[in-house]
């Protein structure tokens, strides 16, 4: 074993989170290691696995249902027609540049090293790193990040592994389009690619566990979202209590119970999405003292500290919000509180999130349902899409906006928009939540019209 090299900071993974920092801190000659386990994941999971590839995917899957309604628009076109190996070839073309991009920012920072391999803890701060070809080194540093993200749940199903289940990453590299997929899940993920293959031309059907879809939403946004779904041809079960897979010819059998009655769906693929699973088992934590929780994800405090001196946590291993953007967050905080002023924390940090779906869902801060749970007196501002102008203009009429309003201050406790650029709609409402804005200056500020953020001018007063 050769002798053990010594850095100033160690990041252990390279999602979001890690690698800004890693880049920025060799960018301003503090030496530091960066691990990364494999060529295929530099940049981390958004950019190979996740938001880029998915995203890109999902713009063709629009682009082909856009050509679907161009009568509506008074354009004549050919039957549609799905090239999906071309599809597949933009969506790797994106992700090869972002991760050329990521490379070169790695080698462009003079104090950086950029390490492929997996590494693993073999004391309290000292990191063995074994790369493809077998050969090993041991790091050492006084301040450690791991930032190793996670990968899709594999519940233990009867039948799942024998039956070629597929994942979100798995399905991305199929050669042909599944003639009928079966997801199971009705969260973000799935929801995500079961419209995306309705829309590339596949028969979907989603089985659900809960009583509704994306169960942490307002039962009227989940129904509303479902409605859409549903009159694209998704066919969704809800209440669905999973038994077995089963392999059926060159298909997939799932037998289930649907409102306490047995049934059986069987399709040409099966995608499987049911959570996350973090990326910790091999790193050894419990030689560096680090501790998990019965889930496998890294404890930590508000600081993103972990339980052992020295070693912080960023990212989806921490067990927090399952987004790039909270990653790029956490970045912030241990910058802050490490090499800065030390007062970031991620209490009471205003997270949003955006399904991608068409039209899409995007939320930040609390549910109606959680605002009255709190016991707050809350009132709800609602407006229909079609009600906007500019919606009107792009025949995208279908969805609402919902503001929840604490009604003794005012003050916006949360936004849902179920529209089309609900996504980009949402940091209006975001940002004036941050500033202490009350709910009147969101809806009597001076907008540009027609515009989608038009629409919240028109949101309806407290009757009271």
């Amino acid at each position: 074993m050769s002798q053990i090299e010594t850095y100033q900071v160690i990041v252990l993974g390279g999602g979001k989170g890690g690698k800004t920092l890693a880049i920025e801190l060799g960018q301003n000659g503090v030496k530091t290691a960066l691990i990364e386990r494999s060529a295929e994941m530099i940049g981390g999971s958004c950019i190979n696995v996740a938001c880029i590839p998915t995203k890109t995917l999902i713009a063709s899957a629009r682009a082909a249902q856009a050509a679907r309604r161009a009568g509506d628009f008074g354009i004549r076109t050919a039957d549609v027609a799905v090239d999906w190996p071309a599809v597949r070839s933009r969506a790797e073309g994106v992700v090869s540049a972002m991760r050329a991009m990521n490379h070169k920012n790695f080698a462009s920072a003079p104090a950086l090293d950029f390490l492929l391999g997996t590494g693993r803890f073999v004391g309290p701060k000292v990191i063995e790193v074994r790369d493809s070809k077998g050969d090993v080194r041991q790091l050492t540093a006084e301040n450690i990040f791991i930032n190793t993200g996670t990968r899709p749940a594999q519940p233990s199903i009867p039948g799942l592994a024998e039956a070629g289940a597929l994942n979100s990453e798995s399905i991305q590299r199929l050669d042909e389009l599944p003639e009928h997929l079966v997801v199971l899940g009705g969260s973000y993920v799935a929801l995500e690619f079961a419209q995306m293959f309705r829309f590339f031309g596949s028969k979907v059907t989603v089985l659900e566990r809960a009583p509704q879809l994306i169960k942490r939403e307002d039962p009227d946004v989940a129904e509303t979202l479902a409605k859409f779904l549903s009159e694209e041809g998704i066919d969704i079960r809800l209440d669905c209590g999973i038994e077995r897979v089963e392999k059926d010819g060159q298909g997939v059998s799932v037998v289930f119970t649907s409102g306490g009655k047995p049934a059986r769906v069987s399709g040409s693929h099966l995608l499987v999405a049911l959570g996350r699973s973090p990326n910790t088992e091999d790193l050894n934590l419990a030689a560096a003292g680090v501790e998990t929780d019965k889930r496998g994800f890294i404890k930590v405090n508000e600081r993103l500290e972990t339980t052992a001196s020295g070693i912080w946590a960023l990212g989806d291993v921490n067990g927090g919000p399952q987004f790039t953007h909270a990653s790029l967050d956490d970045y912030r905080i241990v910058k802050a509180n490490v090499f800065g002023e030390g007062k970031r924390t991620t209490v009471d940090r205003l997270v949003p999130f955006t399904l991608f779906t068409d039209p899409e869902l995007a939320r930040a801060g609390l549910t109606e349902k959680e605002a009255r749970q709190k016991g707050l007196d809350v009132f709800v501002a609602k407006l229909p899409v079609a009600a906007i102008p500019r919606a009107k203009t792009m025949s995208e009429t279908r969805g609402f906006i919902k503001v929840v309003i604490d009604v003794k201050t005012n003050q916006i406790l949360g936004c849902a928009i179920l529209s089309i650029e609900a996504g980009e709609m949402l940091g209006t409402v975001q940002t004036a939540m941050i500033a202490g804005l009350p709910f009147t200056a969101l809806r009597d500020c001076v907008r540009s019209h027609p515009t989608m953020v038009e629409g919240f001018n028109y949101l309806p007063s407290n009757p009271n």
